[in-house]
């Protein structure tokens, strides 16, 4: 649905618009933003609270900074619609992370005003850094770079490393720190105290008043900032000898903190910076969901609230008659608590998600045994392996995307010290509407290809729960080897799936249908698409096998050897990138042992998949049931063509 913008936003169609008002006009502009967000937001869905945190800030960018000339580059992007809405995209909203509508987060294939790609958090900072160096060195000296980060990005190390390179070489670069103390989840660690205790320390409101006094003064006495700044420098020593600054010890020039919700204030101080060289930082306190009551009193809850009444704030959720499936993090939370409850071993760790993984739940009653590290999964998987050095099972919950940022710590760190980590990767598969960043999509060709690692993918919330519960058992540890547990975002299918704990045998896969002529083998929870299509199949007068293997490292061998001596056709299905996948360890098994039987691998091509919902996106790869259905009819003897052809009919 499309909504009618207000008497001034919808006059701009890009950031030169903007700069036509007067300062005094843009109140009303960050009040019609945000209302633009409110209501497409509502009826539409999507990321919520940052977006109406930084309007005012968007605003006062966009106004004081020649984008895109200037090179603008937002942390993770959950943040970035009012962005988006100001440079061009205002008609196009209603689309917003809809198949072939305009993505969720900055992307430099949809405008040139997104000035780098972004979905992961702590990247900025490096991102305008390449910037700024690169215009140096052909020297257009006259672009500006600012990286707009989060304080909950911050926690990475990524963007500590940043700015200490940063600090150590010439460029023109400004940092924004928006702080809001949150994250999805409310931000943990020092930092976090850190910036409270600047945001409340009358040395620095006073030294910030002193600074802002004399940048204003610029004008009235014709000096530079750069002299300004100099005559300053003695008086922010001194008292950086009494605090210490994090930021100025990293020889970036540290302003603020100040109201990040004042626009006309804003563009004042950011048109003093403009003229002040080398690398700074703006220190600016926001209130994540400003605008929006609810919001602001639940920043966790309206972060990407799904639609709901703008009025009344009730979110709508779907209301079925009969029991519906949990989804399968919330089979996760509640899981390893009731396992943790029965041994005392069991510790759990996320980087920056409890709410999204749901270990919250274990937090709430165990914190002393659940923890959440922050936005820094490298230290998540490290600190897991400390753990378990120690003898203790450690549950470490990463989104699947996400674990790709800690690779190099599960290779060294767990892998080569034969530590027995259970890595529980969430989001594994297509992740829907949040796009390429957030697939989980090559998490089954990067783990099985490590050494002293097992790879599994439950099909249902019942096997989740066993396999959990298998890899906590004292003698797992004798395997001497982590496990990765995949599962995907959203509802699983099993409305009652509390069922009693059983120990899995590793390795060990099961078959679901008897059949003939053709095996079709699954792995995780697309199983369910294949057994929908392979039901149908017999209903049409087919008759194919179903295999669900569970494992995709190690494999059952066993059920192996029954498939490539009985079946003359086989297919693999997945959820995951197709190349070196688990279509790709099948036929490296049959190669292996000598047979020659054509397979088709089903899974993810080797291509970006955009956003979209689920079902949509698992037809466009070509693995929802009614693709793997054709499949199957077009692989099936000549003497039933009669029912591949009924099926491409239908």
């Amino acid at each position: 649905m499309q909504f009618q913008a207000g008497p001034i936003l919808s006059k701009i169609q890009s950031p030169a618009d903007l700069r036509k008002l007067s300062p005094a006009e843009l109140p009303a502009v960050c009040h019609e933003l945000r209302q633009f967000i409110i209501d497409h937001v509502s009826v539409n869905g999507g990321h919520f609270g940052a977006s109406l945190g930084v309007t005012e800030l968007t605003v006062a960018l966009h106004y004081v900074f020649n984008t895109p000339d200037d090179q603008l580059v937002w942390d993770v992007g959950h943040q970035a619609y009012g962005h988006k809405i100001l440079t061009g995209r205002q008609d196009s909203f209603h689309t917003n992370r809809l198949l072939g509508g305009i993505s969720g987060f900055p992307k430099r294939s949809e405008s040139e005003y997104d000035a780098f790609g972004v979905g992961h958090s702590s990247t900025s900072i490096s991102a305008a850094l390449g910037m700024a160096v690169a215009s140096r060195y052909k020297k257009e000296f006259h672009k500006q770079h600012i990286a707009v980060i989060g304080d909950g990005s911050m926690t990475a190390g990524m963007a500590f490393e940043a700015m200490n390179h940063a600090g150590d070489i010439p460029n023109n670069m400004l940092i924004i720190l928006n702080d809001n103390c949150m994250a999805i989840d409310p931000n943990v660690g020092a930092l976090k105290e850190y910036l409270t205790d600047i945001t409340t320390s009358h040395t620095y409101n006073r030294v910030k008043d002193d600074v802002w006094n004399l940048l204003g003064k610029m004008s009235k006495f014709g000096k530079s900032a750069q002299e300004i700044v100099s005559k300053i420098e003695n008086g922010l020593k001194a008292t950086l000898l009494k605090q210490s600054n994090l930021f100025e010890s990293l020889n970036l020039r540290y302003f603020g903190p100040i109201d990040g919700h004042d626009v006309q204030y804003l563009t004042t101080v950011l048109n003093d910076l403009k003229d002040i060289p080398g690398p700074k930082i703006l220190h600016c306190i926001t209130t994540k969901g400003k605008g929006y009551s609810l919001a602001e009193k639940d920043q966790t809850l309206w972060h990407a609230p799904g639609k709901f009444d703008k009025i009344t704030g009730e979110i709508h959720k779907k209301t079925f008659d009969n029991p519906q499936p949990p989804k399968y993090q919330e089979v996760f939370g509640h899981t390893i608590l009731e396992l943790a409850e029965q041994n005392p071993k069991i510790m759990g760790i996320t980087p920056a998600m409890p709410s999204g993984s749901s270990l919250n739940i274990m937090m709430r009653a165990m914190p002393d045994r659940a923890f959440d590290v922050g936005i820094a999964e490298q230290h998540a998987v490290t600190f897991s392996a400390g753990l378990a050095t120690q003898g203790l099972t450690v549950f470490c919950n990463i989104y699947s995307s996400f674990m790709q940022r800690g690779y190099d710590q599960v290779v060294h760190d767990v892998c080569l010290q034969k530590l027995p980590v259970i890595f529980c990767l969430d989001r594994a598969g297509l992740a829907g509407a949040d796009g390429p960043t957030h697939h989980g999509l090559y998490d089954l060709a990067y783990m099985r290809c490590l050494p002293n690692m097992i790879v599994a993918a439950p099909k249902n919330e019942q096997e989740l729960r066993n396999i959990m519960y298998t890899a906590s058992l004292d003698k797992f540890k004798e395997h001497q080897k982590a496990i990765t547990i995949r599962y995907p975002r959203g509802a699983g299918v099993m409305p009652v799936w509390r069922t009693s704990f059983e120990e899995i045998k590793i390795g060990q896969g099961q078959k679901v249908l008897d059949g003939e002529e053709i095996a079709v083998l699954s792995i995780g929870h697309i199983g369910n698409e294949a057994e929908i299509a392979c039901q149908k199949a017999k209903s049409l007068g087919m008759n194919p096998a179903l295999y669900d293997m569970r494992f995709v490292k190690p494999l059952d061998e066993k059920i192996l050897h029954e498939v490539f001596s009985t079946y003359n056709q086989i297919i693999t299905v997945e959820d995951a990138c197709v190349q070196g996948g688990f279509g790709s360890a099948i036929a490296e098994f049959m190669l292996d042992h000598g047979y020659n039987k054509p397979i088709l691998r089903l899974g993810v091509p080797d291509d970006i998949i955009e956003h979209g919902e689920p079902h949509e996106l698992y037809q466009l790869c070509g693995i929802d049931s009614e693709n793997i259905l054709k499949k199957i009819a077009d692989f099936y003897p000549n003497k039933i063509k009669s029912a591949s052809q009924k099926v491409n009919q239908d």
